[in-house]
């Protein structure tokens, strides 16, 4: 690498952990397209109980999730997919089986489906089909980033995909989702350095509301998202 004397800049390639830090930054951003935005995992129909009406409940309910839920349960699934010996069919036959509602699964097969496509597309690698989870964790073993890194954008990408449902729907204005990312952010990285580290016997999800409410979001006559 040299330097630019115009703007006293470094130029040249990036070193290779910073360039996959970047291919880590660009699959898991919420622009990748895997039809995020199509999904609420539930909380439409939260918001349409009242469950969630405000920035301190759609707080509550994103903590609950991440901690406790399916970003608990997608976190472990990362971590553990990412060990070179990893059995990749028993883990995914666990993931559907864990899966709350069948639009959970839904969500799960279709998202890792185009992340696999679109992986393929770019590293010319073919990914096999796994649920969401299982195939980012599949696919970052060739980058030279940690768990912990992985799972800390993973996790934040739910926050942000989960807010920005509710910024449309319940409406919450784009300052208060904003503030609701911002107040999650310590949680976050506290709970991607513990999963970074979890074994398959600490697999769990225990929010029993959010799962109700994927299943009666299959019911509702009228919504906007797809979960």
């Amino acid at each position: 690498m040299g330097t630019d004397a115009r703007w006293g800049m470094t130029t040249g390639p990036l070193p290779m952990a910073d360039a996959d830090a970047l291919h880590l930054l660009h699959w898991l951003s919420p622009a990748f397209p895997i039809g995020a935005f199509a999904y609420s995992q539930g909380l439409e129909a939260a918001i349409s109980q009242g469950q969630v009406r405000d920035g301190p409940s759609l707080h509550g309910w994103i903590a609950a999730v991440l901690t406790h839920g399916a970003g608990r349960l997608d976190a472990g699934f990362i971590a553990l997919s990412r060990a070179e010996d990893a059995d990749m069919t028993a883990l995914a036959d666990l993931a559907r089986a864990m899966a709350g509602s069948s639009e959970r699964l839904t969500e799960m097969t279709e998202q890792g489906r185009a992340f696999g496509l679109a992986i393929a597309a770019i590293t010319g690698v073919a990914q096999p089909p796994l649920p969401y989870a299982l195939a980012v964790g599949h696919a970052t073993r060739a980058l030279r980033v940690t768990t912990e890194a992985v799972i800390l954008l993973w996790l934040q990408g739910l926050a942000v995909q989960l807010t920005s449902v509710a910024v449309r729907f319940v409406p919450l204005g784009q300052t208060e989702g904003q503030r609701v990312i911002s107040g999650l952010a310590s949680l976050i990285a506290d709970l991607a350095a513990i999963s970074a580290e979890m074994r398959i016997e600490d697999l769990s999800s225990t929010t029993p509301g959010a799962d109700i409410a994927a299943m009666k979001h299959e019911t509702m006559d009228v919504r906007i998202y797809r979960t």
